[in-house]
């Protein structure tokens, strides 16, 4: 069973209930945080805007993430997905946001970053939680459970909840 178009709802009403709105900033998941939030009839008025920079250099473009950061520490990391919320909430004005980079796989991997490691990010006004996982399976199982994460921190935060803290 599909998890994640029913999860995008919740967020749909509470993100409205709240009169709030959210901006993704995607990396290894390419886009389907957004695509799983258009999904659901009526997103245009609780989703701003999402950002798919693959490159670092479309994170520094679009995002504002240094270029010197992205050297010193890659972009798999706490302070890349960091800067990329802040960026996505800056550029957007949203007041919530997501953020996420990661290792799909197959290849990529490393003994410190192997393939599944994924860094979230989610943001609500000044405050950002993160959150290290590692997912298992192919790349597609690896992208569909960094989406669900992703979802599910975005609806505990908006919700008020402390459940990502990570």
């Amino acid at each position: 069973m599909d998890e994640i178009t029913p999860l995008a709802h919740l967020l749909g009403e509470r993100l409205q209930a709240l009169h709030a709105q959210v901006s993704t900033a995607e990396s290894c998941t390419g886009g389907g945080i957004a695509e799983a939030i258009t999904r659901i009839p009526g997103s245009s008025a609780w989703f701003e805007a999402g950002y798919v920079t693959y490159s670092n250099a479309q994170k520094t473009v679009q995002l504002d993430v240094s270029s010197a950061l992205l050297a010193r520490v890659g972009a798999v990391s706490r302070e890349v997905v960091e800067a990329m919320v802040q960026g996505a909430q800056a550029r957007s004005g949203a007041r919530f946001a997501v953020a996420v980079s990661g290792v799909a796989g197959p290849d990529g991997g490393s003994p410190e970053k192997p393939v599944g490691t994924v860094w979230l990010a989610w943001a609500d006004g000044s405050q950002r939680v993160t959150q290290r996982r590692q997912f298992a399976g192919e790349r597609s199982a690896v992208r569909e459970q960094a989406v669900h994460a992703a979802l599910q921190g975005l609806l505990q935060l908006a919700s008020d909840e402390n459940a990502i803290q990570g």
